[in-house]
């Protein structure tokens, strides 16, 4: 990770930027402005998350978050998708989901782990909800958590201090 004054002009800007733009600079994006043109492709996610909020409600992308990134098995991406439901009052462990958020959370994971395994069936089912355009929405902002979750997995980014408290407990001696 870089501090804002380690980084080069045009990291600095951008710093600036998404400090102003979101608030937080997170351990991911300080390790991300390395290099600004990484920074700048992964901020894209935004422009994503904008997309498909209007259709799948706020509840249905934290799940369908939190699945992708679960499935990649991203601590960073995890906690933080976990924090955002904790934070709206469900338990991250023990959620009821109905049909239609269980089909949005099959296709996140499924977008993680075998994404060349999309089954014309769960299509079927994805078009009883979503239009064409929906679902590309949807399975491109699924391969950008695919990328944001593996870039932290790969460069093994250190949780953020505020998400700490979040991170699902780990079982074991």
């Amino acid at each position: 990770m870089l501090e804002r004054e380690e980084a080069d002009p045009e990291g600095q800007a951008m710093w600036d930027e998404v400090v102003r733009e979101h608030g937080i600079m997170t351990n991911m994006k300080k390790t991300l402005v390395h290099s600004p043109a990484a920074l700048k492709a992964v901020m894209e996610w935004y422009s994503m998350l904008d997309a498909v909020k209007p259709f799948l409600g706020e509840r249905m992308t934290g799940l369908f978050m939190l699945a992708v990134s679960t499935q990649t098995d991203c601590l960073v991406c995890s906690t933080y998708y976990r924090r955002v439901l904790v934070e709206n009052g469900e338990d991250p462990d023990n959620l009821d989901l109905t049909p239609q958020e269980d089909l949005i959370v099959r296709f996140g994971r499924k977008i993680a782990t075998d994404s060349v395994n999309v089954s014309d069936e769960m299509f079927a089912q994805l078009k009883e909800h979503y239009s064409d355009r929906q679902i590309v929405d949807l399975t491109v902002f699924g391969a950008m958590m695919v990328v944001n979750n593996i870039f932290n997995n790969v460069v093994d980014v250190d949780l953020d201090e505020y998400l700490q408290r979040y991170r699902k407990a780990t079982t074991g001696s």
